[in-house]
């Protein structure tokens, strides 16, 4: 086998590779847009009322409180 048909066997499984990959995203995409429209048909796709938990409660520390305390423990660290 000389090097131009390995090169001309490289290109075309170069290609078909491509395609091949090409052709999957196709089909996922053809996929997800299926399960898009079966979710919104199934009323899936509204979102639940949020309990009230104590998570918001966490966001609102003061974020100048816990850097002075990080940095005051790394003062003292050293």
């Amino acid at each position: 086998m000389t090097i131009q048909e390995m090169l001309g066997q490289s290109a075309i499984l170069t290609v078909l590779g491509m395609c091949v990959v090409f052709a999957f995203l196709i089909i996922l995409i053809g996929f997800m847009n299926l399960l898009r429209v079966v979710i919104h048909a199934a009323k899936l796709d509204k979102e639940a009322p949020k309990a009230e938990s104590a998570a918001p409660a966490a966001a609102q520390v003061d974020q100048k409180a816990v850097v002075a305390a990080i940095a005051t423990a790394l003062h003292n660290k050293n």
